[in-house]
């Protein structure tokens, strides 16, 4: 007989085919603390939380018998991934479950900001009758860019076109195709933000995706413009929304996450006229809390009972001699495929990956998992694992090519991760482990290279010219970066050619911009990794 504790307020219904099952024992005990817990957690088989319970590595470490966690809910900040694997504990969650209630909500918060629904309301019900100073806008015909195609997105553009919107779409791995299938025109974030009557957002937050609406592009926004965010808090530069109401460039906004939650009394979105603010309910509605529960206690009763399951967000079990064998490699995998992501600036419609020499000889698919998570982090962030980056990667038509080969190319091993964009276009990046030397890249794009990822690197293209070097290297002292490493990678002498400088902080944007005006340098990009 199994058994399950619930430690979180989870509605009955959700858990009602666990309760119903023969084989399983369902006892709910809420607003326990983690010694409480911790006293108790040898009993069960399965846990069940919500956000409230802090399942913490002293709390996996009692559970003996614990083979399962389930988030009912999408995020699992509040449970220790890494402690869960180490001990070989499955965690799920439900990612699917809030997707129609967030999307309904971003929509409903877009019609009430067409028709100054809150407004009026507070004016009406505070006895003034006014029919003057509400004058909306008609949804139909109007162009709606959707920032971020993903189960959100994609569910916001299917309403807005049987409202009669255009649509214009942008996400990072959005092919034409796939959009034209959709009924969307796939656009560049700068079409949408120079041509939509409405933006809405659907990413989440990256260190690219922060600020992606900010001063630069409200001033190139039609007059009279919406802008909805049901996403995360961060995407929308709160002071630059602001400027752009009050100069009379953004007609009004909406939204439903702040950078800081819960905001401050004073923050200007709670104050002012044409913002509508709701306090984070995008995932708030009965059907979703019920949803997100009802997927959760399946798959527990699949794992307890060691069928197929889906939505794990931790690594599944791999046999212990492969897993000795790729361990090494899945923090080098996971650098290699977000070096090529960073440098990759199109549209991703193939990943192709190659392992070289003794990785020839093993199921190399869980260090696949890690390059994908590396390649898909830069635009999903934390939406993405080891588990799910494959079914990420196919449910946005992102072929992934995986080949081996006993060839060396000179290394015991290696790994080289290709990205093709739908044009034909790629970057591919080159990886190994050596004796006494760890991680090193070997290659980007046709150049040999020897550098370690690790920091901040700056990628420069230029022209193998002299003075080069010296004239990047002047420019960073100058502006106070210090240069911890460098590695010239070039085919011919006076070709093309790369640098890429270690250097000891971020390079601010304007450094970027001056390097990229000096003779000879065609481009210089920074790389976190």
């Amino acid at each position: 007989m199994y058994k399950v504790l619930v430690s979180d307020p989870i509605s009955d219904l959700g858990i009602q085919q666990l309760v119903d099952a023969e084989d399983v024992v369902v006892e709910k005990k809420t607003g326990l603390s983690e010694a409480e817990l911790i006293e108790i957690i040898p009993q069960y088989d399965a846990l069940l939380v919500r956000s409230q319970t802090k399942v913490t590595e002293n709390i996996m470490a009692a559970g003996d018998r614990l083979k399962v966690i389930g988030r009912a809910g999408v995020g699992v900040d509040n449970i220790d991934l890494e402690a869960a694997t180490k001990r070989g504990i499955i965690v799920i969650n439900a990612p699917d479950g809030n997707t129609i209630t967030t999307c309904e909500h971003a929509f409903a918060m877009m019609m009430a900001l067409a028709r100054h629904i809150p407004q009026a309301y507070a004016k009406t019900i505070n006895g003034t009758w006014d029919r003057k100073s509400f004058l909306g806008v008609e949804l139909r015909n109007k162009t709606l860019g959707v920032l971020g195609m993903g189960r959100i997105g994609s569910e916001v553009a299917k309403r807005a076109k049987a409202f009669g919107m255009n649509i214009l779409g942008y996400d990072p791995f959005l092919t034409a195709d796939r959009a034209e299938k959709m009924g969307v025109t796939l656009a560049t974030v700068d079409e949408i933000v120079r041509n939509a009557d409405f933006i809405t957002v659907h990413t989440p937050l990256t260190p690219e995706t922060r600020h992606m609406i900010s001063d630069p592009q409200f001033a190139v926004m039609k007059k009279g413009m919406r802008i909805v965010n049901c996403a995360r808090g961060g995407i929308i530069d709160e002071n630059a929304l602001i400027t752009a109401l009050d100069e009379g460039i953004v007609a009004g906004a909406a939204f439903d996450v702040f950078e800081q939650e819960p905001p401050q009394p004073d923050h200007p979105f709670l104050h002012h006229p044409q913002i509508i603010v709701t306090p984070h309910l995008g995932a708030s509605t009965i059907e979703a809390q019920e949803n997100v529960a009802i997927d959760v206690s399946e798959q527990v009763l699949h794992i307890l009972r060691d069928e197929p399951f889906k939505n794990a967000v931790n690594m599944p079990p791999v046999a212990v001699s492969v897993m000795n064998k790729l361990s090494p490699y899945f923090t080098l995998g996971e650098k290699i495929g977000s070096l090529a992501a960073q440098i990759n600036q199109e549209t991703v419609q193939e990943i192709l990956v190659e392992y070289a020499g003794d990785l020839s000889e093993v199921d190399t698919q869980p260090l696949t998992r890690y390059i994908l998570k590396g390649v898909l982090s830069r635009h999903f962030a934390n939406d993405v694992n080891i588990v799910n980056s494959l079914h990420l990667a196919k449910a946005r038509d992102v072929k992934v090519v995986v080949s081996q080969t006993a060839a060396t190319h000179g290394f015991t091993n290696s790994i080289t991760v290709t990205l093709r964009a739908s044009n034909k276009h790629e970057h591919r990046i080159a990886g190994t482990l050596l004796t006494g030397y760890g991680e090193r890249i070997v290659q980007i794009d046709q150049f040999p290279i020897d550098i370690a990822p690790e920091g901040h690197l700056l990628v420069i293209s230029h022209n193998d010219k002299p003075g080069i070097i010296g004239h990047v290297g002047t420019l960073l002292g100058q502006n106070g970066v210090n240069i911890a490493a460098m590695q010239v990678g070039r085919k011919i002498v006076g070709g093309e050619a790369i640098m890429v400088l270690t250097v000891d902080k971020s390079v601010p944007a304007e450094v970027l911009t001056q390097l990229t005006q000096l003779p000879e340098l065609k481009s210089a990009q920074e790389i976190a990794i």
